[in-house]
């Protein structure tokens, strides 16, 4: 069984995925952080492949990639930094990026890859549905990665079916229709969507993602959703850290309690 699949099978509230980007603050960190990661207490690493031009992100993250390029981060350094890494995480892991390089690298060989390393789902925001049903899905599931989309709250009820429909792990719901970034608090307006879709009755699990930042916006998103994504506030921390190990495992505590 699939890592998402056991994840949500056995935790149904609460789950915490953590976004940063690999090659970021220093090209060697990948590994370092994502045990800092599953040593804090989070249930889904989200590793971010940086690109040139991440429409969907705010400033933090746009920043983070720029630096992990600069670095000299590439999808052919990612895979080599993953290398045997199941020896020491448990975790689902998920990639997350753009499709242009994934693309130049080739799908197939890209999703093999992804296999051979131990991933188990992708998020890549600029796939259309579409393309990806007459294209990708039959490679995806020859290669055992769950693809998730993303919906919002300008996303029709028909379309949210439709993506319910064509999706076999979680739904990335995406609490407000702007770029990534940590936001204070959580609006009426935006509760009112999580509630929308929670009475939908959708098949797949949800975890909510854009301004969730703390123990606040973490517990009122857990209310609506079976958890949430944080991302940019993670990156800040991890930008700021001394001591990464420490510093992360610290922010995971304080977004738990």
């Amino acid at each position: 069984m699939n890592r998402i699949h056991s994840l949500f099978k056995n935790k149904q509230e609460r789950v915490l995925s953590i976004y940063f980007t690999a090659g970021f603050p220093k090209l060697e960190d990948t590994l370092s952080i994502m045990e800092a990661i599953q040593a804090g207490g989070a249930d889904i690493i989200e590793i971010g492949v940086p690109y040139s031009d991440p429409i969907a992100d705010g400033p933090t993250i746009q920043d983070s990639n720029q630096i992990a390029l600069e670095n000299g981060m590439s999808l052919k350094k990612l895979f080599q930094q993953l290398e045997g890494f199941r020896s020491k995480i448990e975790l689902p892991v998920v990639l997350m990026g753009y499709l242009n390089p994934i693309i130049q690298y080739g799908m197939e060989a890209f999703c093999k890859k992804c296999q051979e390393v131990g991933i188990d789902g992708l998020i890549l925001p600029d796939l259309p549905m579409q393309q990806y049903l007459d294209e990708f899905k039959s490679v995806f599931e020859q290669y055992g990665l769950v693809n998730t989309f993303l919906i919002s709250p300008q996303t029709s009820e028909k379309r949210i079916l439709e993506i319910d429909q064509n999706t076999d792990g979680f739904i990335y719901m995406v609490s407000s229709h702007s770029i990534t970034g940590a936001k204070s608090g959580i609006s009426e307006e935006q509760i009112s969507y999580f509630k929308r879709v929670q009475e939908m009755g959708l098949k797949n699990p949800r975890l909510i993602g854009f301004g969730i930042s703390d123990a606040e916006t973490f517990s009122t998103a857990s209310k609506y959703s079976h958890g949430a994504i944080i991302g940019s506030a993670f990156i800040k921390t991890v930008k700021d850290s001394k001591n990464l190990n420490q510093d992360i495992q610290a922010y995971l505590q304080s977004v738990l309690n």
